[in-house]
């Protein structure tokens, strides 16, 4: 069994005093891209929020590698090895595609910046002659790998991204789902909730379908496409 760097342990989660999800368990491994999917409202950013501090944790344990995170502040969350991508406002819209990678930077105190930024233009081309570009003009999918390449500027050991294809257009979610998979290639864990069910599990190794904040199945992404029981009822497939 291989190792998880995200445990998820029959976790209670939501909002105030309002619980959103029910009970659920989770794992993301090394070398894994997990995705949550379901209809609206089932729970799935709640999740991902659950994991970074921004849902309270009524019961269960959320551990990263390891290490029991469940009621950590988004700060030291984030400083342990957790990105995150939010799925609204999550660029810096009057700054240069540049200057929001070195934002992405801002804890580091390292002298590996520069050379870190480069290497995140090996991954997302795209934006190289973008990078004096102010990113309040680029496309959707464009802003959203400007989203994700500034997340990865910390490097982070495992990435969370919420509803990464939301709004764009079929070609460019395709787009963003390869820069995910090359991410996932290059040693970086991910968790994703995705309401395009069928794009994001064709590019991820588990999935988990959450209705009414329980999790109704389990299992490999192929399988979970292939039950034609859960893509009727559930996922509109």
């Amino acid at each position: 069994m291989m190792e998880l760097v995200l445990r998820i342990a029959n976790v209670t989660a939501g909002y105030g005093k309002l619980p959103v999800i029910y009970d659920v368990s989770i794992g993301v491994s090394k070398g894994e891209i997990v995705t949550i999917v379901g209809p609206n409202g089932s729970g799935k950013s709640t999740v991902i929020k659950s994991v970074f501090g921004f849902a309270k944790v009524f019961n269960g344990i959320i551990a990263y590698n390891g290490t029991d995170i469940t009621h950590k502040g988004t700060d030291a969350v984030a400083r342990l090895g957790v990105g995150y991508v939010p799925q609204m406002e999550n660029v810096f819209t009057n700054l240069t595609v540049e200057e929001n990678l070195e934002m992405g930077a801002y804890v580091r105190r390292d002298e590996a910046v520069k050379p870190d930024i480069k290497g995140i233009y090996d991954i997302f081309s795209e934006l190289r002659s973008r990078k004096h570009e102010v990113a309040g003009k680029l496309s959707g999918g464009e802003r959203q790998m400007v989203a994700i390449a500034r997340a990865m500027m910390m490097k982070p050991k495992v990435l969370l991204l919420d509803e990464p294809t939301a709004s764009l257009a079929p070609k460019a979610a395709s787009m963003v789902l390869s820069k995910i998979k090359e991410i996932r290639d290059l040693g970086v864990p991910v968790l994703m909730a995705e309401q395009n069910a069928r794009k994001a599990l064709a590019a991820s190794n588990k999935g988990y379908v959450l209705v009414a904040g329980r999790c109704v199945k389990e299992g490999r992404a192929a399988e979970i496409l292939a039950d034609e029981n859960i893509g009727k009822l559930y996922l509109g497939l």
